[in-house]
C-alpha cells in the first residue's frame, strides 16, 4: 500500500508522490513570536512532526522548511509596550519557542528562516504581482493584493467570491478596491519603531503577513513543492492568499498537496483568552509532563479536532504508563524495523493512509500485551521502535514511570529494605504500615520473585 494523503485542495485522499523521487519538500507554516507558545501551537507542530517523521520512516529524504514570523502588528505592539526592541523581542521568544518544542521532543526543521532575512525576496514577488496588474498602490502608501483579478482565488476554501469575507486578521482599510484585498507591503507610521522599518520602492514600510510564506517557501523549496502544512485556522485567509500571491505571480501551483491539522478545543470550547481558557505549553507542563502530553496529541487523528482537558490528559498518562511498564518489565533489544512482521505491518498500513495514528497507537497497545505475555526483547524493542515513528516512548522507562513521587529515591529505598527487614521479622502490620505511608506519598510498591521496585502512583 502507498502513502495517501488528504489533500484540502482537491477534498480527496490522494496518493502520494514527491516531484523529485526520494525527496519531498514540505512547508509548515510556524510561530509569531510575540508570546509563549499555547496548546495549539502543540497540537499542530506535534502533529506535522509526525508527518515528516514518517516520511523519513518511509525512506524519503526530507527538507522540512518551518518558518517563523518575527515582524507582525502584535510583534510591534508588544515591544513597543515592553519598551524593547523589535529584535530583543522575537530573539528571546524564538529561545522559549524552541525551549517548548525540544522538551515535547518535536524535531529541528531543516530550515527554520526569520521573516525579516527575506524582505528582498518579497518585494521581488509584490513588483512582479504590481507588474501583472495583480497589486495596487493606495493613497495611504500601502500595496495590495486585487483578489477578483486572480482567477483561482477561493479555490482552498472552496467559496465563490461573493461567499467569501475578509478574516479576522484582514483588516478593511481605507484605499483597497475590495473589502477581501489584502496588504502585500505596510506604509510605515511615524509612531512604529526603526527596526519595524525597511526601504522599498514603495517607500518605508513592512511586509504583509501572507507575502512572508511565500517568499520563504519558494526561495528555500522551489516555486513548486510538495506539502504545504497548517492548522485549520489558517486555510482561509492565509493559505488561500499564499496560493494568490505565489501563483499569481509565477504562473505555476505552490504546493501539489495541502494539510491543515484540526482545531483544538479546551473542555468543549474554543481556546480564548477571553474566556479564560487558554493555555501556554509552560503551563501545561507544570502539571503534566511533556512525553504525556504529546502522547495525548498524537494519539488523534491529525485531521480531527481535539478536546484538551485534565481529565483527557490523566486518561493520556495511564495509556503511556501501559506501554512503558511493558518496556521496563521487558529490556528492549536493539532491532531494525522488519516491515512484514505482522505488527509493523500493521502499524505502516494506518500511517499509510493519511497518517491515521489512533489506528496506529492501537498497535502499540496490542505488541505492549505481547511484551507482557512472551517477554521476548525482540517484541519489546520493535514497540520502542515503532514508538519512536511518533516520538513516543524514546525515554527511560523506570525514570517515567518513578516521576512525579514526593519522595527520593534514596529514601523509596530506606524504606523498602525497612519492609523487608519488617517482613523478615514477621512484623506484617509494620511492612503494611510502610507500604500504605508510601502510597498516600505517591508511591506503589510492586512485589515480585526477583523482588520490590516501585512506581509513581498513577
Amino acid at each position: 500500500m502507498s502513502l495517501r494523503i488528504h489533500n484540502t485542495l482537491s477534498r480527496a485522499l490522494e496518493d502520494f508522490t514527491p516531484i523529485e523521487p526520494g525527496h519531498v519538500r514540505m512547508y509548515l507554516c510556524g510561530i509569531t513570536v510575540y508570546d509563549d507558545c499555547h496548546v495549539g501551537h502543540a497540537r499542530c507542530n506535534i502533529a506535522f512532526d509526525v508527518v515528516q517523521r514518517w516520511l523519513k520512516a518511509s525512506g524519503y529524504n526530507v527538507t522540512f522548511v518551518r518558518n517563523i514570523t518575527d515582524i507582525e502588528d502584535k510583534i510591534i505592539r508588544r515591544a513597543v509596550e515592553n519598551g524593547e526592541t523589535v529584535r530583543a523581542l522575537t530573539d528571546r521568544m524564538i529561545v522559549e519557542m524552541y525551549r517548548d518544542f525540544d522538551a515535547l521532543g518535536i524535531e529541528r526543521p531543516t530550515h527554520d528562516p526569520r521573516a525579516t532575512d527575506y524582505v528582498p525576496q518579497m518585494l521581488d514577488i509584490v513588483k512582479l504581482l504590481e507588474d501583472k496588474r495583480l497589486a495596487y498602490r493606495s493613497d495611504n502608501g500601502d500595496v495590495n493584493y486585487a483578489v477578483r483579478r486572480f482567477p483561482g482565488y477561493g479555490k482552498l476554501s472552496g467559496k465563490s467570491l461573493d461567499e467569501l469575507h475578509a478574516g479576522e486578521r484582514v483588516a478593511v482599510l481605507e484605499g483597497k478596491e475590495d473589502p477581501l484585498d489584502f496588504v502585500l507591503w505596510k506604509s510605515a507610521k511615524p509612531t512604529e519603531p526603526g527596526d519595524a522599518k525597511w526601504d522599498s520602492a514603495y517607500g518605508k514600510g513592512r511586509p504583509g503577513w501572507h507575502i512572508e510564506c511565500s517568499a520563504m517557501a519558494c526561495a528555500l523549496l522551489g516555486r513548486t513543492f510538495d506539502i504545504h502544512a497548517g492548522g485549520a485556522d489558517l486555510q482561509f485567509p492565509h493559505h488561500e492568499n499564499e496560493i494568490a500571491q505565489s501563483e499569481g505571480a509565477f504562473g505555476q501551483p505552490l504546493a501539489n498537496l495541502w494539510m491543515h491539522n484540526g482545531f483544538l478545543n479546551i473542555d468543549n470550547e474554543k481556546m480564548s483568552k477571553s474566556l479564560g481558557n487558554f493555555f501556554t505549553i509552560r503551563e501545561v507542563l507544570e502539571k503534566f509532563d511533556a512525553q504525556t502530553l504529546r502522547f495525548f496529541m498524537v494519539r488523534t487523528h491529525y485531521r480531527s479536532p481535539i478536546n484538551y482537558s485534565d481529565v483527557h490528559l490523566e486518561d493520556a498518562r495511564s495509556g503511556l504508563r501501559r506501554l512503558y511498564t511493558a518496556l521496563d518489565h521487558v529490556s528492549p533489544a536493539q532491532v531494525s524495523i522488519d516491515w512484514t512482521q505482522p505488527h509493523a505491518a500493521r502499524f505502516k498500513a494506518a500511517m499509510d493512509n493519511d497518517f491515521a495514528t489512533p489506528e496506529a497507537m492501537a498497535v502499540l497497545f496490542d505488541l505492549a500485551a505481547e511484551v507482557n505475555r512472551g517477554k521476548s526483547p525482540e517484541a519489546a524493542g520493535l514497540l520502542k521502535a515503532l514508538g519512536g515513528c511518533l516520538g513516543i516512548l524514546q525515554g527511560d522507562p523506570k525514570a517515567f514511570l518513578q516521576a512525579g513521587s514526593q519522595l527520593d529515591e534514596a529514601t523509596i529505598a530506606a524504606l523498602i529494605d525497612e519492609r523487608n527487614a519488617a517482613k523478615k521479622a514477621r512484623d506484617f502490620a509494620r511492612a503494611d504500615a510502610i507500604r500504605d505511608d508510601l502510597f498516600a506519598k505517591g508511591v506503589v510498591l510492586k512485589d515480585s520473585a526477583a523482588g520490590t521496585t516501585w512506581e509513581a502512583a498513577p
